[in-house]
């Protein structure tokens, strides 16, 4: 679904203007070297720093990056945007398939200090390997200091690990939304990502729509929870899985074909959790290019059909996240309202943490191009 631009966003867009090219030129290098554009920018217009500039801490608690141009891109970008970065060294780090040793990756968490706390907590990019280190993180130091500093989780993909173990450990809420490598460091970023980045992020209400004709009528509220199916399956009967009765519970993933997708959703069927919830959000699985071997016609929608008729819980799809080029950013762990009408529905969250609750001032961050 678009997500409409907000002109009041200043600075983080000029900044897509001035690296969107370069990446275009040097994307595919894995060297770190000086980014010169092949044709000279044209000088972008004076950029005027906040009085307070946010801290940003990166961690890469599960792929490596392999193109160490693209994540100095995200780097960049952020920069130019006003953020102060904290720990990009974990961009550079390899070991075996991983960003990092699991020592290395524990100490991205358990290396937040109680006296200046990060306002923002960014994750890399997916992969694997947030699992391996949840039992090592201190959810007990940290869930309490981010709810009292109010730092904002972003992510997904595998880092729905850490943000389930967020949740169940200590009440913290997230958000779903763009990675310093997948989404900032892109060739080229979606303007309409970083729109809905500063958006929610900084300002609430957030609500978000679905242009598609729904399946149910329904106007249910309930605490909005998930992530990556695979992830979230996996960690099912271990202290990192969530027991949230009447809730709302979002999916979504990449690379799997629709059985497999089926066969996740009735684990989570077998094990009660999916008739516990009032509605069940499927964002996009990436399947443009990938047919049942057996039943092209066998699809997303079948799937959801028959979670429908064995759980008796609505199940809505079309919502906008995933591992995709345009996608929403919104909280998990918050309440939420999912509310249909003719047209579609909408999932609006009257309350959850931002930056601007803070006091801080973002709005130099976006510009209109």
């Amino acid at each position: 679904m678009p997500i409409s631009p907000d002109p009041s966003r200043r600075t983080l867009l000029q900044a897509l203007a001035v690296f969107g090219g370069m990446g275009l030129l040097s994307g595919c290098r894995t060297a770190v070297k000086p980014i010169t554009p092949a044709i000279p920018a044209p000088t972008p217009a004076p950029f005027i720093m906040p009085a307070i500039t946010p801290l940003l801490r990166v961690v890469a608690p599960s792929g490596l990056l392999p193109q160490a141009l693209r994540a100095e891109h995200g780097v960049q970008r952020l920069s130019q945007a006003g953020y102060r970065l904290d720990n990009i060294g974990c961009l550079s780090r390899q070991y075996q398939r991983f960003a990092g040793t699991d020592a290395e990756r524990i100490a991205d968490f358990n290396g937040i200090s109680n006296a200046a706390p990060p306002k923002i907590i960014l994750s890399a990019r997916g992969g694997y390997g947030a699992m391996r280190i949840l039992p090592y993180i201190d959810w007990k130091r940290l869930c309490p200091l981010f709810k009292e500093a109010g730092t904002l989780v972003m992510g997904y993909s595998d880092f729905t690990a850490i943000q389930l173990a967020l949740l169940t450990q200590g009440g913290v809420s997230s958000f779903a939304g763009p990675m310093l490598y997948s989404d900032f460091g892109a060739p080229v970023p979606s303007i309409d990502t970083m729109n809905a980045f500063v958006r929610a992020s900084t300002q609430q209400p957030l609500s978000i729509r679905v242009s598609q004709a729904p399946a149910h009528h329904l106007k249910a509220e309930g605490l909005f929870w998930g992530g990556n199916l695979t992830v979230l399956a996996h960690l099912l009967a271990t202290p990192y899985f969530p027991e949230i009765d009447g809730g709302i519970l979002f999916l979504e993933d990449v690379g799997e074909q629709p059985y497999r997708i089926e066969r996740m959703l009735q684990q989570l069927h077998l094990a009660g959790v999916l008739k516990r919830q009032r509605a069940i959000v499927l964002g996009d699985f990436s399947l443009e290019n990938t047919r049942d071997h057996y039943d092209p016609g066998y699809t997303l929608e079948t799937v959801a059909q028959h979670v429908r008729k064995v759980t008796g819980v609505p199940v809505f799809t079309g919502f906008p996240f995933g591992h995709i080029r345009n996608k929403a950013t919104f909280p998990l762990g918050a309440m939420a309202t999912l509310a249909t009408d003719t047209w579609g529905y909408s999932v609006s969250f009257p309350e959850y943490p931002t930056s601007s609750a803070l006091g801080l001032d973002f709005s130099t961050l976006s510009t209109v191009l």
